[in-house]
């Protein structure tokens, strides 16, 4: 049975899940975990979900050798597999089919590091297996059952702490009808329960990522078309830390009409007078006259309601109102 300290390392990790800083919450949650758990060494390791290695995201007690080894040497083992395969996470001191004891891993990595003891829980979210964590203690027999009850108890906060993708508080506020998209390190990864981002397919929008990326900006709002409508779009950085994706763009995407009853030629001209350009660089970069964007500046701020070409394009970029090509993102990101 869980005594009243148990209790309260379990409640207190399942509420760092709510905090903003992700490094910092995994370090607590492995500090907690010691107040409930005899443990002498933890890790908490992500898969990356692109090439699905095994990365730290964080640790106390184990040498950077060992910590290496339970990432990238452990997945080999029989044991991973009996870890894997198991609701309640096994020890070494319950072998309940695979003896880990007589195994190459515990004698080469385990046994000369002082441990005696260990569990391993696997971490899944959504149904996804997203990480591990692993408890070593230099006592014998320390994980009884009850120890493994408890272990489990917490994985699901441990798992939402170790998920790579974005939680449900980066995504607050979103139609349920948006997409929503990761990309990292030149690959796109699915957000569980969203669509991938139609903008995506198109290489001038990829360009325009790259792009913001390049800038080392915080967030963009634009508008693009997308498959015969327009999406009003949002790219945010997400916070760069140790983990399997370390820098990374959220791509967000919702069908919307064109606000103020825009036209795509209007959008485009807004955003050129919103870079400094005149009519008559506008005119030359469009192929149009500059009586036809002259005639574009009056509807648009007809629309809008602005007084001025200045008010005009100041509530584009308040508004995001934006369809900026790659060498005009630098002007609009947010830092």
């Amino acid at each position: 049975m869980l005594n009243h300290h148990q209790i309260a390392a379990a409640t207190r990790i399942g509420m760092l899940t709510r905090e903003r800083d992700s490094a910092s919450a995994r370090a607590e949650a492995l500090r907690e975990l010691a107040h409930a758990l005899p443990l002498d060494a933890a890790t908490l390791l992500a898969i990356a979900p692109l090439g699905g290695a095994h990365v730290q995201v964080a640790g106390i007690g184990y040498t950077a050798e060992n910590s290496e080894a339970l990432a990238a040497e452990f997945v080999d083992t029989p044991w991973y597999e009996n870890v894997v395969r198991q609701e309640l996470p096994p020890s070494i001191s319950e072998d309940d089919g695979t003896r880990f004891r007589d195994g190459w891993f515990y004698a080469e990595r385990v046994r000369p590091s002082g441990f005696r003891d260990g569990v391993t829980g696997a971490l899944r979210r959504h149904g996804r297996l997203v990480g591990l964590v692993h408890l070593s203690t230099s006592g014998a027999n320390t994980y009884d059952t009850d120890a493994r009850h408890l272990l489990a108890s917490v994985i699901p906060a441990l798992a939402a702490l170790a998920d790579p993708l974005p939680r449900a508080d980066d995504l607050e506020g979103l139609a349920e009808e948006s997409a929503a998209s990761l990309v990292a390190d030149g690959g796109v990864i699915d957000v569980p329960g969203r669509e991938r981002v139609r903008a995506l397919r198109n290489e001038a929008f990829q360009e325009l990522l790259r792009a913001f990326t390049d800038t080392g900006g915080r967030r963009l709002r634009l508008l693009w078309p997308a498959d015969g409508a327009w999406h009003r779009v949002v790219l945010c950085r997400r916070r760069p830390g140790p983990g399997p994706v370390t820098d990374a763009v959220l791509v967000m995407e919702t069908p919307v009409e064109l606000p103020y009853g825009l036209s795509p030629r209007e959008i485009e001209v807004l955003t050129r007078a919103a870079t400094g350009q005149t009519n008559q660089a506008i005119a030359q970069a469009l192929y149009l006259s500059p009586r036809t964007v002259h005639t574009h500046v009056e509807h648009l701020l007809r629309k809008t309601g602005a007084a001025s070409r200045a008010e005009a394009t100041a509530l584009a970029v308040r508004d995001g109102l934006l369809r900026p090509a790659a060498d005009q993102v630098v002007r609009f990101v947010e830092r």
